[in-house]
């Protein structure tokens, strides 16, 4: 089924639309799932409380991509079950160690939630990447946005982990410079 009839179900509130989204997305959905919390059962939870977050924002929200809406969703749920998990424990994780990367390019300032200057953020943020070799985007994006350990991130990349970790310094390094550039205060 195409997204936009599985978007159409979830217009029409029909029940299919979770079914349909399910069949089609959810071990991606839990792929990332899993790179972010490292847990099955979590995963499973998360991944479906983004089909009943998908049911209850669509409508009014209609999106133009149902993976990449999805994959929000999923990301944003489990980042904060991520969140309350570590903190309790206080236990660092492959998701802490991957964000705690990325502290020194992006700050955690409230005023980022605006959706224009986030949207603006994100937009600086693409314009690099796709300015960068391609060898060095995939590692960023499979680190950053998939969660991948360093091991797995620069296993597909074909590298090893210490030409992955230092490529992954550099590009954030130069992130960094390119959003000063861009005028972000970091």
């Amino acid at each position: 089924m195409q997204d936009n009839e599985i978007v159409g179900l979830y217009l029409n509130r029909d029940e299919k639309a979770i079914e349909q989204s399910q069949k089609k997305y959810g071990r991606y959905l839990a792929k990332i799932a899993y790179n972010i919390l490292r847990d099955t059962e979590d995963c499973k939870e998360c991944v479906n409380e983004a089909y009943l977050a998908a049911w209850n924002s669509i409508p009014p929200h209609k999106p133009e991509v149902l993976r990449t809406y999805l994959v929000m969703l999923v990301r944003r749920i489990c980042v904060k079950r991520a969140e309350k998990k570590y903190c309790q424990k206080r236990f660092g994780g492959a998701y802490a160690v991957s964000l705690s990367e990325l502290e020194e390019c992006i700050s955690d300032n409230d005023r980022v939630d605006e959706d224009m200057e986030l949207s603006q953020l994100v937009e600086a943020i693409n314009v690099y990447l796709r300015g960068i070799p391609e060898e060095a985007r995939s590692l960023f994006i499979g680190r950053y946005y998939y969660m991948d350990s360093l091991k797995k991130a620069a296993a597909y990349c074909g590298m090893s982990e210490a030409k992955a970790k230092s490529m992954l310094y550099r590009t954030r390094r130069r992130l960094r410079e390119h959003l000063i550039k861009e005028g972000y205060i970091l």
